[in-house]
Parts: C-alpha cells; sequence; structure tokens
C-alpha cells in the first residue's frame, strides 16, 4: 500500500486525528523543516508530532546530524507500526506511539508539528501549544501548518456549536500566533495549499508572508 492511499484511508476513517487527505508535499515539508538545522558545536533534539506516514520525516532525518536525535510522537496505530518499520533501526529516533498530551516530552531545538489543530476544540488546541511551546529550549523553534482559506470557509459554512467550537479554537490559534510567530511563510504546492507558522518561546518581531 502506497503512503498516499493509507492517507486516504486514514482520513476516511479518522478524519478529526487525521486532518489531512494527502501526504505533505516536498515543498510545505521542506517549509516546516527549515528550521532544523545541524549545528556543529553541540548534538540537537528534534521532535516531529504527528508524522504520519513519514513524508515530513525524511526531510527532518535527511537534516540530522551524527549525534542529533528525533523524537516521534504518532497517534495513529496504522502511521506508527509504518514508521516503526521504516526507522526502527535507527538509533537516534525514538518512536512515540498515542496522543501527544499522554507523553513526556523532553527539551527539543527544534519542533514539527502535522496536527491538525482546526479539528480539535479549543482545550485541546491550547493544551497541545502550551506544551509544545514549554519543551523548547532558550532559542528553539515550532513550526507547524494550516491549510490556506480554510479558516474562511469554515466560519462562513458552519452554524451553531460547530460555529462556536470553530471560533473558539481559531481564537486560540490566533492568540498563539500573535504571542509567538516569528515568520508565516506560503506554500503553493501542497494539495491544497498551506500556510506554515514558525513560533518561538518568546515573539520576535520579523514577519515574512
Amino acid at each position: 500500500m502506497t503512503d498516499v492511499t493509507l492517507f486516504f484511508r486514514e482520513f476516511a476513517r479518522t478524519r478529526r486525528d487525521t486532518g489531512a487527505i494527502a501526504p505533505s508535499s516536498p515543498q510545505l515539508a521542506r517549509a516546516l523543516t527549515r528550521h532544523v538545522v545541524s549545528s556543529p558545536d553541540r548534538p540537537r533534539a528534534v521532535l516531529e508530532v504527528g508524522p504520519g506516514t513519514g513524508a515530513v520525516t525524511r526531510h527532518i532525518t535527511a537534516a540530522l546530524g551524527r549525534l542529533d536525535t528525533l523524537d516521534l510522537v504518532e497517534a495513529n496505530p496504522r502511521f506508527a507500526a509504518m514508521l516503526a518499520r521504516a526507522y526502527g533501526h535507527e538509533r537516534r529516533m525514538r518512536l512515540l506511539t498515542g496522543l501527544v498530551q499522554e507523553h513526556e516530552l523532553g527539551s527539543y531545538d527544534t519542533i514539527v508539528c502535522g496536527l491538525p489543530f482546526a479539528n480539535f476544540d479549543a482545550r485541546t488546541a491550547q493544551d497541545i501549544f502550551d506544551r509544545l511551546l514549554g519543551a523548547l529550549r532558550p532559542g528553539g523553534t515550532l513550526s507547524f501548518f494550516a491549510y490556506a482559506g480554510v479558516p474562511h470557509l469554515r466560519r462562513a459554512f458552519t452554524t451553531g456549536a460547530a460555529r462556536e467550537r470553530t471560533l473558539a479554537v481559531q481564537a486560540v490559534v490566533g492568540r498563539t500566533l500573535r504571542g509567538h510567530s516569528f515568520a508565516t511563510e506560503t506554500v503553493l504546492g501542497n494539495l491544497p495549499p498551506a500556510r506554515v507558522h514558525h513560533l518561538a518561546p518568546l515573539a520576535r518581531t520579523a514577519y515574512i508572508g
């Protein structure tokens, strides 16, 4: 079974948790891993949350130095099994199965997150952001993405309790970006196009669109 086939099947089975119909494109993967940079001075620790079938993971591993480490947290057991087969031999990597909220995280220089925040309730989204930002070392970065235009569509086409939930989680994402985002880039070469946000523990002033 190909990565795309498995991803589509899991999207149909668990749409709330998978949140995408296809693996991240190479362009999106490059944007998400822009701050995964090996340091000649010391080992660096990287965390990827929601690696899925490993489309972004492959870009991360290519950027790892000999002494760097990578933790993967994947909630979907079928994706986790695929990752275990692909990387079970890799001594620099550790695979944690289950929700990121269920694990005691270490401290990381770079975190790449592929979770579908738009699919969560506001409390869950806030909890995850707090955990990930809290796991960053000084000078570290957290990168995540959202599909371009989807927030506007959700606000336009949801009503009642679903609309309230949408507005609440978008408020969480908005507050997080205002407090921590230092760069944003648009990736057109993805299905659908996406915006990648780069965050730091403390807000910075530079912003690119």
